[in-house]
């Protein structure tokens, strides 16, 4: 009878720890292998419409119809630059928050214009040259990828892949483990010693095949008959730039004949971003990201997609043939990730840090009113306009970011009237042809303008690091030449970017309320369980948390 009850007790007991072992594991937070951010370097939303057509059911139209599609995403701030724009899908804060107000600013405790990335603190691994000296110093606020690796101890791997260093290094965050850019003069992916004092054997032997040299052998003609593409009227303009090397505009792009400057031309062409995703495969498989118990994450960042816009415009067939194979590129990479993953085991999100202007030149052939501002110009005038007004010259230190910065120092010794400067300034600038609205930085809440502007304007202002005079100029109008576009406005061209989500948890949808760029850390954070940047002032996205 003893025996009995100590076998029934035995058995209670056992039964009592595998239910709490049941219980324990049910409790447990559910979390993806690895995260995929992938950020397209001025991609409009309307391209994911344009050439949806065209794309194949496993790229862009897998992460539509299969994913979560935010229509109507918006940055909310300006400038609409690329720095700003990973900095801010990477932090959810904004300028104001986190410190990056434009690619480049003028400081005035050194007296110079600052890059974003910049460090003179580190060195280069892989470059020996001034490229190389990078890291995230300048960031002010943590990153989801900061917070990931917080929340466990630094368990999770992150890695920053791109070919631009700001569009790898940001988001990569400051306690990344690595962040890899493209050297235009060698062809390879480097570094610099804030992450490591060498190279990976991996990176090595990946540099040491000379992808890029491979690739430029074949010249860029059209993915499909060169008449059946939407903008099949729009190659040879003379608003067009020619790739570094090349005399022509036109298709085919003879690429095969580009000798000295080949590695560098090679970022204006679609090729770049198989190389991208090639190199992102290769540090899944060496790093064995997503192998660990803690969820780890690969930022992406495809620049070839702007250093082409940039030279073509929206209405190229350049650009059309650019994301049609980028659509293969990522048909190709999701693909890879399904084998190595499973669908549900990995997420994706895909977004854009900013989109483009039209070539003004393009509208004017379409009877639609746009032109050009010449910065460099302005600061002429405005110095000789001072220097006539109050006997001080070069007081005009930058133009730059739509914004006027004055040397307040040089006024304080001379004891002329800063105030009486800046008003002058303002004065001439409204005689401009191309502006509508001239105000001072720091009393943008006084100023008369559409309260959605003012927001955007308040949100990319920073006291240490933002002009004195801020200048918005006309829509269709930037600040350029007249070959190409550009991109940093508050207009929905530049401002309007897709947002997509896919995978793990994802449930497909599509969603045309508001939302913003600074809406997706949060949303991640809320996903993982784990806490915001430091800097973020986004909303959690519930289409895809619930």
């Amino acid at each position: 009878m003893k025996f009995i009850v100590s076998l029934l007790i035995l058995f209670s007991f056992s039964q009592n720890i595998h239910a709490q072992k049941i219980a324990l594991q049910s409790n447990q937070i559910s979390r993806p292998k690895i995260i995929v951010g992938i950020v397209i370097d001025q991609m409009r939303w309307d391209y994911l419409y344009r050439y949806y057509n065209r794309y194949s059911n496993g790229g862009f139209k897998k992460l539509i119809n299969q994913g979560y599609s935010f229509e109507n995403t918006f940055i909310p701030y300006v400038p609409t630059y690329t720095a700003v724009g990973h900095t801010t899908i990477y932090t959810g804060g904004v300028p104001s928050t986190h410190g990056m107000v434009g690619n480049n600013w003028f400081d005035r405790t050194i007296n110079r214009n600052v890059y974003c990335t910049e460090d003179s603190t580190v060195l280069g691994v892989g470059n020996n040259d001034i490229n190389g000296k990078m890291s995230p110093r300048n960031l002010w606020s943590t990153t989801i990828t900061d917070e990931l690796r917080l929340s466990n101890n630094f368990e999770s791997k992150v890695i920053g892949i791109s070919l631009k260093d700001r569009g790898a290094i940001l988001p990569a965050g400051h306690s990344g483990n690595a962040a890899y850019w493209y050297d235009d003069k060698t062809g390879k992916w480097v570094t610099s010693n804030y992450y490591m004092p060498q190279l990976p054997v991996w990176v090595n032997n990946f540099n040491a095949k000379d992808e890029v040299a491979s690739m430029m052998k074949n010249d860029w003609n059209t993915l499909y008959p060169i008449n059946t593409y939407t903008q099949s009227t729009a190659d040879n303009k003379e608003y067009e730039q020619p790739i570094a090397g090349l005399k022509s505009p036109t298709f085919p792009h003879q690429l095969s004949t580009i000798n000295s400057v080949k590695y560098s031309a090679f970022k204006y062409t679609p090729y770049a971003s198989t190389f991208t995703f090639n190199f992102s495969k290769a540090a899944i498989d060496n790093e064995k990201m997503g192998a660990g118990k803690a969820t780890d994450f690969l930022a992406i960042s495809i620049s070839s997609t702007d250093y082409m816009g940039h030279n073509f415009g929206p209405n190229s067939i350049e650009a059309e043939d650019t994301y049609l194979r980028l659509d293969k590129d990522i048909a190709n990479f999701l693909t890879d990730l399904d084998i190595k993953f499973g669908k549900n085991n990995y997420l994706v999100f895909l977004s854009a840090d900013h989109g483009a202007a039209h070539i003004p030149g393009f509208l004017k052939e379409n009877r639609i009113e746009a032109g050009v501002f010449d910065d460099v110009m302005v600061k002429q005038q405005l110095n000789k306009l001072l220097e006539d007004s109050f006997n001080i010259k070069n007081s005009i230190w930058a133009v730059q970011n739509y914004q006027v910065y004055l040397n307040k120092k040089l006024f304080a010794n001379s004891g002329k009237d800063i105030d009486a400067a800046q008003r002058v300034i303002m004065q001439s600038l409204r005689t401009h042809p191309s502006i509508t609205s001239v105000f001072e930085t720091n009393k943008i809440s006084a100023t008369t303008l559409n309260s959605s502007l003012k927001e955007m304007f308040e949100n990319g202002y920073t006291e240490t690091r933002s002009g004195d005079i801020q200048f918005i100029l006309k829509p269709g109008y930037f600040d350029g030449g007249l070959k190409g576009t550009t991109h940093g406005l508050w207009n929905p061209y530049d401002a309007h970017i897709p947002l997509l989500f896919y995978g793990w948890n994802i449930k497909p949808g599509k969603t045309n309320r508001e939302t913003y760029m600074t809406d997706i850390a949060p949303t991640l954070a809320a996903m993982l369980h784990i806490q915001m940047p430091s800097g973020s002032v986004g909303k959690v996205l519930q289409e895809v948390v619930k």
